[in-house]
């Protein structure tokens, strides 16, 4: 069932309940959200108020990673998800989340773009690789 961002279920100061003074429009229509994973990049586009587009990110497999020692940003493989503080349950269901922290090939970084909003996962790397000379 659609889910509405409308006024008519909130109550004016006295307790009685709002006069509906107008039909809903479709501006006002929300939804379920997408949860990013880790596989093949795949996107979803809206149409949104006034004619724009907004891309959703529903997985990838690659990270813009930022890199504070080298100043540099580095597009590179996601391994998986190790933690998520949001929720032990998107934790568990392995979904990138702004503020999760990602394995990749250079080490540990903590996500700072919402891939469901954005439709890029933008990361700053925490914990470097250790790299074996063997």
């Amino acid at each position: 069932m659609t889910q509405w961002h409308g006024d008519a279920h909130k109550r004016k100061k006295t307790g009685g309940k709002k006069g509906v003074h107008r039909k809903k429009r479709r501006n006002e229509r929300g939804r379920d959200p997408i949860f990013c994973l880790v596989g093949e990049e795949e996107r979803i586009i809206l149409r949104t108020r006034g004619g724009n587009e907004k891309q959703l990110l529903k997985s990838s497999k690659f990270v813009n990673l930022y890199d504070p020692s080298k100043k540099r940003v580095i597009r590179t493989t996601i391994l998986g998800v190790k933690s998520n503080p949001a929720n032990r349950d998107l934790e568990r269901r392995g979904v990138i989340t702004r503020g999760a922290v990602i394995e990749t090939e250079l080490g540990e970084a903590r996500v700072t773009s919402k891939p469901g909003a954005d439709g890029v996962i933008n990361a700053v790397l925490i914990k470097q690789a250790e790299t074996s000379l063997a």
